[in-house]
């Protein structure tokens, strides 16, 4: 069996508000392999981005383990936490956050610029992810110059961009009318599958979490079922 790329074990996160401490995160025990594409679901303010950004090392947990690709995160000094996120872990947010100035292969190609690969040798990469993904001839196009979709699909392809052993994405169809928001998360499970990246997936689309690998759903602080799609 192949070894889990994210691993959490009896996390916990707590905040205060309004004086009184409120637990968000309980006991939240996950794996997931290499591969693997799993839904989370749960209402508003259950806990699921919090949970994603513990899984991304953007935020600690106050008790627990976190393992990201064999690595203890949660002992790690904040220079290697940030080398295992850049290394390992790539983002997708409901809001694409493309930068407007730059055209679609100049969006995916500045992650492996910054990580400090040479022009010449990022550019053919961010092509391939691009033309993967159905935006072989949009390359050169703004996203001002992109549809909804097209934007979401160039957000995607940049957080494929350093070959992540991880995928994190918090609500990546939310603000997707529903045909494009399917034809987006084909795009992006495809993508997941061919890179061989895990996924962990929070959303509200049902419809979409139940074409995932499996769902988990978050609710009081736990995760409280753990199901196949139908």
């Amino acid at each position: 069996m192949s070894e889990a790329v994210l691993s959490l074990r009896n996390v916990e996160r707590t905040y205060v508000s309004g004086g009184e401490d409120l637990n968000v995160l309980r006991g939240i025990n996950l794996d997931l392999k290499p591969g693997e594409i799993v839904g989370l679901i749960g209402p508003s303010g259950s806990g699921k981005s919090t949970l994603l950004h513990i899984a991304g090392l953007l935020e600690p947990p106050d008790a627990g383990e976190v393992t990201l690709a064999g690595i203890d995160a949660v002992n790690a000094n904040d220079d290697m936490r940030t080398a295992l996120r850049r290394n390992f872990v790539g983002f997708v947010y409901q809001f694409h956050h493309l930068l407007p100035e730059f055209d679609a292969l100049e969006n995916v190609t500045l992650p492996r610029l910054i990580h400090g690969e040479l022009r010449h040798k990022a550019m053919p990469e961010a092509q391939r992810l691009l033309t993967a993904l159905g935006l072989g001839e949009r390359l050169t196009h703004r996203p001002a110059e992109l549809s909804g979709g097209e934007q979401q699909r160039v957000a995607i392809a940049r957080a494929f961009a350093n070959s992540p052993k991880l995928i994190l994405a918090d609500e990546p169809t939310g603000n997707l009318d529903p045909a494009t928001s399917e034809a987006v998360f084909d795009s992006f499970r495809r993508a997941a599958r061919d890179e061989g990246a895990a996924a962990l997936v929070a959303t509200h689309n049902i419809a979409l979490s139940e074409r995932m690998d499996r769902v988990l759903t978050l609710e009081n602080g736990k995760l409280v079922s753990f199901q196949a799609p139908v």
